[in-house]
């Protein structure tokens, strides 16, 4: 979804009176939110991998009459492109996948090398078909409204007293995409010796290993760690993550919410690779381990041993926090 506000830019670039609605699922409507180009925002109400066949031709027929005269479908499914075409879009765009060509009257075959990016994928729909490699595509770049900042600041009594590093220990792909409990929490340790504070987020899925982290930081420093992991909503963890001066994270969407945030991201990666998504912030760094067996792109280490995790030690990550805000 962060990646998807390339092709709005775009678009709003090549039609700048033109409005866009996007329908996605409930959860990605905070994301939406913060992104000026988005005029109204429509939310799918069907779970996760639901065919919904007849739900989705009466979701279709509810949009005819409302005025839209292109649906871009980002999705690679056969399902995903039903309701544009019940809605009887007269065009209708989105790369070829899963036999449906008879539901996309512009139906596009995929080069991967011309466009090896996600985000240069999705930014190509908004132009005709045979237009070259894109160049100098916008990254996306969210818009945070101060007020509700300093709502979400007051609800969870957090301070700005001393500098802000995020971190991000979730992802929902699995334990390999994971940098350990025990290293989030050494690094934190650095960090909160140094005078910095941390703030750590994630959903209620990320509970367990929130808490081991939580669990491991000296109690000294205990106060300047807030453990913010299944409190947040979406919305509120992205207002409060634009305070941090750094952000430390897996191969995640939060990863990718900071980067739009402009952050200084340092992105760990295990058994995924930057190569096809990476955080397009303007300060990165990504830290990957040269062993053979990766990027293997399995949810759980295949060999037993995460050493493509385990060996990106915790004084590395520092010092890539230390390179990106300039401190020696």
């Amino acid at each position: 979804m962060v990646m998807a506000q390339a092709l709005f830019i775009r678009l709003k670039q090549n039609h700048p009176d033109s409005d866009i609605t996007v329908m996605a699922p409930e959860w990605a409507i905070p994301v939406l939110a913060r992104m000026p180009e988005v005029t109204d925002s429509k939310s799918l109400s069907l779970g996760h991998g639901e065919l919904g066949l007849l739900k989705r031709r009466r979701i279709g027929r509810s949009l005819q009459g409302q005025g839209f005269t292109t649906a871009i479908v980002l999705p690679n499914s056969f399902k995903s492109a039903l309701i544009p075409y019940h809605a009887n879009i007269p065009r209708r765009v989105g790369w070829r996948g899963e036999w449906r060509v008879p539901l996309l009257n512009d139906c596009r075959k995929l080069d991967k090398e011309k466009f090896p990016l996600m985000v240069q994928r999705f930014a190509a729909l908004a132009e005709p078909e045979y237009e070259q490699p894109l160049l100098n595509i916008k990254p996306p770049k969210f818009h945070v409204d101060d007020e509700l900042k300093s709502f979400s600041l007051n609800k969870y009594t957090l301070d700005l007293d001393q500098p802000i590093i995020a971190i991000c220990p979730g992802a929902e792909f699995g334990e390999a995409k994971q940098w350990p409990a025990e290293h989030f929490a050494k690094f934190s340790n650095m960090r909160l010796a140094s005078g910095a504070q941390i703030w750590l987020f994630g959903s209620a899925n990320d509970s367990e290993i929130s808490n081991k982290i939580a669990s491991q930081i000296d109690e000294g420093y205990s106060h300047r760690f807030k453990n913010l992991a299944g409190l947040t909503n979406l919305a509120e963890a992205i207002d409060l993550i634009s305070f941090a001066q750094a952000c430390v994270s897996n191969d995640s969407g939060l990863m990718h919410v900071a980067a739009a945030l402009n952050v200084p991201v340092i992105a760990i990666y295990g058994s995924t690779s930057p190569e096809f998504t990476p955080p397009l912030a303007e300060k990165v760094e990504l830290l990957t381990t040269e062993i053979d067996c990766r990027p293997c792109f399995q949810r759980k280490c295949p060999l037993g041993h995460l050493r493509c995790l385990k060996d990106i030690q915790p004084t590395l990550v520092s010092q890539s926090v230390n390179r990106l805000l300039d401190l020696t």
